[in-house]
């Protein structure tokens, strides 16, 4: 007998877990990494051998993928907003390492 799986239940928020991004459910793996990985040209199985999380599988991933297309402008925005804040950081620390 074969268990069938509510796609719904595959991706989850909660604000304990990466400031309440879209995680792929029991991996702690955000929505956000498996679609910048996309972004470079990487296939969902590539994306699934690079991470290799034991909890993970290609359905985790394409729902991910669906979340995204569904959602892309908040994705998009978050994306921005994570690439802001680590060119941020890295001008501070550059600046901190040349007063050194």
């Amino acid at each position: 007998m074969t268990t069938t799986i509510e796609i719904g239940t595959l991706i989850t928020h909660s604000n304990e877990i990466k400031n309440g991004k879209p995680i792929i459910t029991g991996t702690g793996v955000t929505v956000n990494r498996i679609v910048s990985w996309y972004k470079l040209g990487l296939t969902p199985e590539e994306i699934l051998s690079r991470i290799g999380h034991p909890r993970l599988n290609l359905a985790k991933i394409y729902a991910a993928l669906s979340y995204y297309h569904a959602n892309q402008q908040q994705i998009e925005t978050e994306l921005s907003e994570e690439l802001a804040e680590a060119d941020k950081f890295e001008q501070e620390w550059l600046q901190f390492n040349q007063q050194q």
